[in-house]
C-alpha cells in the first residue's frame, strides 16, 4: 500500500520590477530547500530583465541567475501559491483568504552596484533559511 505524497508547499516571491529582491529570494529558496519548495516570483511592473548587479551578487555565491526573465504578477500565480512574500509592491498584490502574506522590508536594489546589493541579498539568504524552516519543520 502506497501512501500518498505531500503537496509541496509552494512560495510566490512578488516586488514591483522582478528585476531584483524577488529573483534572488526565488534563487535562494530554489538552491536551499533542494526542490522541496515550489518556487515562484513576479513583478507588478516587471523590468525588462534582472538587474546585473543582482545577478553578480548571487554568482558569487554560486547561484546562477543570468538567465532569469522578470515576470508579470498574475491572480493564478497569487491562488497557486501557498505563502506570498511581498517586498515593496504595496496594495497591487491581490489578497485571498487562507494564504500565508509575509512582507518583507527589504531596500531596493534597483540602480545600486554590487557592493549596495550584497547586504540585500545576505538579509534574503537569513530570510529564506527561516521559511525553509517554517514550511519544512524537519530541514536541516
Amino acid at each position: 500500500m502506497t501512501t500518498p505524497t505531500a503537496r509541496k508547499p509552494s512560495v510566490l516571491f512578488v516586488c514591483v520590477h522582478n528585476a531584483g529582491r524577488s529573483q534572488m529570494a526565488a534563487a535562494f529558496l530554489t538552491t536551499l530547500s533542494d526542490g522541496a519548495i515550489e518556487v515562484r516570483s513576479a513583478g507588478s511592473q516587471p523590468a525588462e530583465k534582472v538587474n546585473p548587479a543582482a545577478v553578480e551578487a548571487m554568482a558569487e555565491l554560486g547561484i546562477d541567475m543570468s538567465s532569469e526573465i522578470p515576470k508579470v504578477l498574475t491572480t493564478e500565480a497569487v491562488k497557486e501559491s501557498d505563502v506570498v512574500v511581498t517586498m515593496g509592491c504595496g496594495d497591487e498584490c491581490p489578497y485571498f483568504p487562507g494564504k500565508r502574506y509575509e512582507d518583507w522590508v527589504l531596500e531596493d536594489p534597483a540602480g545600486q552596484g554590487v557592493d549596495a546589493v550584497r547586504p540585500i541579498r545576505d538579509e534574503i539568504k537569513t530570510r529564506i533559511e527561516n521559511l525553509i524552516a517554517s514550511l519544512i519543520p524537519a530541514a536541516k
